[in-house]
């Protein structure tokens, strides 16, 4: 596999600039302000219900495997488990460092 740089960079910069065309001029800061924060919420809450069915799907493939059901592989289990750890990790990760961040703002003098 060949893969150049050169035209890998040069497409990059077509979709930053086609990017940058299509953006609206006129955007109003009180809407973007209420929008961010409500698109902020339904963000944390779909990853919250993704990694909550990634380690529903994990249980039930581990509980399949041990019922003894020959459609699921000890692969596709391990592969499940893996993922739904993973999903875990980088959710508390990201818990972590929104109480970091809500600690130093919360000590920082008014």
């Amino acid at each position: 596999m060949n893969i150049q740089p050169n035209a890998l960079y040069q497409e990059m910069q077509s979709l930053a600039i086609e990017a940058t065309r299509n953006k609206p001029d006129s955007v109003m800061p009180a809407q973007t302000a209420a929008t961010s924060s409500a698109q902020f919420g339904d963000l944390l809450s779909d990853a919250i219900n993704t990694v909550s069915g990634l380690q529903k799907d994990a249980k039930s493939k581990v509980t399949a495997l041990e019922m003894g059901d020959r459609s699921v592989s000890l692969s596709q289990v391990m592969i499940a488990s893996q993922k739904s750890s993973v999903a875990f990790e980088a959710t508390v990760q990201v818990r972590n460092k929104l109480v970091e961040s809500y600690k130093e703002i919360m000590s920082m003098p008014v």
